[in-house]
């Protein structure tokens, strides 16, 4: 079975630091590689820093806060869509500055896929786990029972565990979706439009909180809440979409807040087809910020801090891996605030 060049070096990195050094061709013996395949990936991981290189042999360099427990980090996420990338990106950055490897593991928007997943990285050789699995449903504990039984230190990544399941006692870090919705709500508020509908995708973990902070939201600041719009999908486009927005806009609602990017975009043409001018008629503001300045107009957009949450999950994971004698640190559930970028789709500035 023909296995990539990063899921090889994992498994260099693993033998590196369970030897602690180890003879080039001796690594190529027990890994049943080609030793000239094994001293290019030797190369490329001593030009990372992740290895030492001395006369054929390897070892790994003493490294301050360096993962002790395996030689490199798994990173499982559900897609490598627009929202992720981000946060690829920021866990990516911050492994490479800490002389770290990342292996990446894709899953799907199936449950059952996380395991498998998780299972291919675990053989790869990964130390430590960086976990955004699907949606963590409070009400299927079995489906996620073995994320409390992992071999290896392991961190949430976008997701925050209920408090009575197994991955409650896990280190999280995530966006804070309630406070990013109210932040969108409070500027809607601010320009007097009170009567705000929301169009919510309804099949992922961001989009259950996206949903729940909408409700909150509102009854904090005593705005009318409308029945959430499910979001454009396999079952919903965008007219159907827009026909929903118009007659709650006969009856009075004057803003929308879209999750995502993509489905605003594509309602934008649709709502002015209808005959709704934004931001005369309608102020509109997505949710996630990735291509939100693309729209015509610009989409005012709330922006979760996609790339600092990549970050800080392998700072996290890092520091509950580190050797040495430091007391293990406490759990950690870290929540970020996301933030509100102002455009044309709402016409003006706060009051």
């Amino acid at each position: 079975m023909t296995i990539s060049a990063d899921q090889r070096r994992a498994r260099i990195l693993a033998e590196v630091r369970r030897h602690g050094s180890v003879r080039v061709v001796s690594l190529a013996q027990d890994l049943g590689l080609p030793a000239v395949t094994v001293r290019r990936d030797v190369a490329a991981l001593a030009d990372s820093g992740a290895v030492h290189r001395s006369h054929g042999s390897v070892s790994v360099p003493e490294r301050r806060g360096a993962s002790s427990v395996g030689g490199a980090l798994g990173l499982l996420v559900p897609a490598v869509g627009q929202y992720f990338a981000e946060v690829i990106a920021g866990a990516r950055e911050a492994a490479a500055e800490r002389g770290v490897q990342l292996v990446l593991g894709i899953s799907s928007y199936e449950v059952s896929a996380d395991r498998d997943q998780v299972g291919k990285l675990l053989k790869a050789g990964v130390g430590g786990l960086l976990l955004a699995p699907n949606r963590l449903p409070s009400d299927l504990p079995d489906a996620q029972a073995w994320i409390g039984e992992l071999p290896v230190p392991a961190v949430l990544v976008e997701r925050r565990p209920a408090p009575d399941s197994p991955a409650a006692e896990l280190d999280s870090v995530s966006s804070d979706h309630h406070h990013g919705m109210l932040t969108a709500l409070r500027y809607l508020a601010s320009l007097g439009r009170r009567h705000v509908a929301l169009v919510a995708r309804h099949d992922t973990w961001t989009a259950h909180q996206v949903r729940s902070g909408y409700t909150q939201g509102c009854a904090l600041l005593g705005l009318t809440a409308e029945s959430v719009i499910d979001g454009v999908g396999p079952q919903v486009d965008a007219e159907a979409v827009a026909d929903q927005v118009v007659r709650l806009r006969e009856h009075g609602t004057n803003a929308v807040v879209i999750h995502n990017d993509q489905d605003a975009i594509q309602l934008l043409p649709v709502l002015r087809s209808r005959g709704i001018r934004v931001p005369e008629d309608l102020s509109v503001i997505s949710y996630d910020d990735v291509f939100a300045a693309l729209g015509a107009p610009p989409l005012t957009a709330v922006a979760p801090p996609k790339k600092a949450v990549g970050a800080e999950a392998v700072e996290l994971l890092l520091r509950r891996t580190a050797g040495g004698d430091a007391p293990t640190p406490p759990v950690r559930h870290v929540q970020l605030l996301p933030t509100l970028t102002v455009r044309d789709s709402c016409g003006g500035l706060a009051r």
